[in-house]
């Protein structure tokens, strides 16, 4: 009996890798789908959205306002991102920095993304219409219709201008975020637009300078693909101090105080500074810097705004 015994072992060994695998083919799957959200940038959205809603508020909103906010958000930019995903993946398999994704990979089908993608928007715009306002949800919505139809489907690959226009969507969570608070828009959500709005170039054109390669060999026409990017060095210091300038103009028109005006004036100096050094020496490595700069200067600004209102 004890020799009839011994062939189960062996199966019982493979059922239980079987059974691991399974679980770890999983996991990848649910990675796999979460990668499709971009979760890096939609991070970047939320701290705008955040100290927005702060400064509309003139205080900290409810807990409940802002978590319901964020999740609707997160919702929103998570399925744009993933449509994004959708219509990019036949450059994306071009581009050595793109060419893990999940549709690339196939870890993930494109019906399969499609789907996906649109239930977080579906599941967006409900939330926020029935949890916060309508519209909040409404303004979200039109983010991710302009970020799919006007950039990735149309300028992205036939304009230079793609990122300046196309940047538009991802300044909309500040509107969304006063939106929710207030239930309309006024002149201090429309300047904290245009200060996103100015900062997407040169964040985005610092990105381009370090893999201008790829984006040739997609035949993607980022400004420094296609103008060089000595020049492209040259708008970005254009845009840097426009974008400077922008910051400066919220202290009068939200009533900002001195931590706020101090902290745009010396992180805008810097930033300045740095689109100064690679406009000199315009290399892969002075732009990776630049463009690091730029996500800790849009954090820092957008904190130093909610601070300022929360210690007056």
């Amino acid at each position: 009996m004890a020799l009839a015994s011994r062939p189960l072992v062996p199966s019982r060994l493979g059922d239980a890798l079987s059974h691991r695998e399974g679980r770890v083919a999983a996991r990848t799957r649910v990675g796999a789908f979460i990668a499709l959200t971009k979760p890096r940038i939609i991070e970047l959205l939320l701290v705008t959205t955040v100290p927005a809603m702060v400064v509309a508020e003139g205080g900290w909103p409810s807990i409940w306002l802002m978590v319901a906010t964020i999740i609707g958000g997160t919702l929103a930019a998570g399925g744009a991102n993933a449509i994004n995903m959708v219509a990019d993946r036949d450059i994306d398999r071009l581009m050595p920095r793109t060419q893990h994704r999940p549709l690339v990979t196939g870890i993930v089908a494109p019906g399969e993304a499609l789907v996906f993608a649109l239930a977080l928007e579906a599941a967006a715009f409900v939330w926020l219409a029935v949890l916060v306002n309508l519209l909040s949800a409404v303004l979200a919505l039109c983010a991710t219709l302009f970020y799919v139809f006007v950039y990735t489907l149309w300028l992205k690959r036939t304009s230079r201008q793609n990122i300046v226009i196309g940047g538009a969507a991802g300044a909309v969570p500040v509107l969304v975020g006063w939106a929710a608070v207030t239930d309309s828009l006024a002149w201090t959500p429309w300047v904290m637009f245009l200060i996103i709005f100015l900062w997407t170039p040169p964040h985005f054109w610092a990105l381009a300078i370090r893999y201008a390669d790829d984006y040739k060999a997609a035949d993607v026409p980022m400004l420094p693909v296609v103008v060089g990017s000595r020049r492209a060095a040259d708008r970005i210091l254009v845009y840097t101090v426009a974008l400077v300038a922008a910051s400066l103009l919220l202290v009068p028109v939200a009533d900002m105080g001195w931590i706020y005006g101090l902290t745009a004036a010396a992180a805008g100096a810097g930033f300045v500074g740095m689109a100064l050094g690679l406009r000199t020496t315009p290399t892969s490595a002075k732009a990776m810097r630049l463009f690091t700069y730029s996500i800790s200067y849009v954090t820092v600004l957008f904190a130093a705004m909610a601070v300022d209102v929360l210690v007056r």
